[in-house]
């Protein structure tokens, strides 16, 4: 069984995430996605809407023979990996700033766990500039980001921040 995980903050969910858990797809047997649950980030959404919001639009995902589920985890990405029997953590990679940052962590894991790989992968170029945080500020802000974070995800944050159509 080749089981990796994705983990992430998913705060919100966007169309970048599904693209790399799609791509992610035909490389493992069973995909974990795992929402972490950082307070100190200050997320919109809990770990609890994060996860729904998630399974729900799974469905948008072209899936082959892969499963997928989804979990969340506070502390270190790679004892997570090892506590879900995931021999991978899967890290997509928009530009450049992204390598270096996910180069260290990956390092930092292998360090802890040299079993646990990291797999990186390139987000497809229409994503390549959406960032959960960039999707909240321009969303709060009054911007359109229709097409870059799934309508589900968009009418949760508009319900979540009571904006107007």
């Amino acid at each position: 069984m080749r089981r990796a995980i994705f983990p992430g903050s998913f705060d919100p969910p966007t169309n970048g995430h599904l693209d790399i858990i799609e791509r992610s797809l035909p490389l493992f047997d069973e995909i974990i996605i795992a929402i972490l649950n950082n307070p100190d980030k200050h997320p919109l959404f809990t770990v609890e809407e994060r996860c729904d919001m998630i399974r729900e639009i799974l469905p948008l995902v072209k899936n082959g023979k892969c499963e997928i589920r989804v979990d969340s985890f506070s502390g270190l990405t790679v004892d997570f990996a090892k506590k879900s029997n995931a021999t991978a953590i899967v890290r997509g990679i928009r530009a450049v700033s992204d390598y270096e940052y996910e180069l260290r962590m990956a390092l930092m894991n292998r360090r802890l766990d040299p079993e646990v790989e990291t797999g990186f992968l390139m987000a497809d170029e229409e994503y390549s500039y959406v960032s959960s945080t960039l999707m909240k500020q321009v969303f709060m802000l009054g911007g359109r980001v229709a097409g870059l974070i799934p309508e589900l995800v968009e009418k949760r944050m508009r319900e979540k921040l009571s904006t107007p159509e």
